[in-house]
């Protein structure tokens, strides 16, 4: 079964998060921040992570650069998944590593569209 780490600092996004991965046939974890976030992945990799931009601890863009820098092996896909929509932040993420890009708030078929971008759905 497909894996995904949702980190998020907010527990509604990552309730609202679960479920809808969960319809999908994922196995679902969850992290606060992106300190948390990173220890997950050392231990367990995800194969996606479905990452906040603005969190307490790490945000989103010091975990994504943690995550590339690190010698994880499988590199996890990465999709931001924020309200920062303008078009420099995007490219921000993009070139820091992520994967794709979607924003709050999100439906299923969103959701479910970015993870098949990224091969996962």
């Amino acid at each position: 079964m497909k894996t995904c780490l949702v980190v998020d600092d907010s527990k509604v996004i990552r309730k609202v998060a679960r479920h809808i991965l969960e319809t999908l046939n994922f196995t679902v974890s969850e992290a606060a921040d992106g300190r948390e976030a990173l220890n997950h992945c050392m231990a367990s990799p995800p194969d996606v992570v479905l990452l906040d931009w603005n969190m307490p601890v790490m945000n989103g863009m010091d975990f994504l650069r943690a995550l590339r820098e690190s010698a994880l092996p499988g590199r996890p896909k990465v999709v931001f998944c924020t309200t920062e929509n303008g078009m420099a932040h995007i490219r921000a993420a993009i070139e820091a590593g992520a994967d794709e890009y979607v924003m709050k708030p999100f439906d299923r078929e969103t959701l479910e569209s970015k993870l098949q971008i990224v091969g996962l759905a």
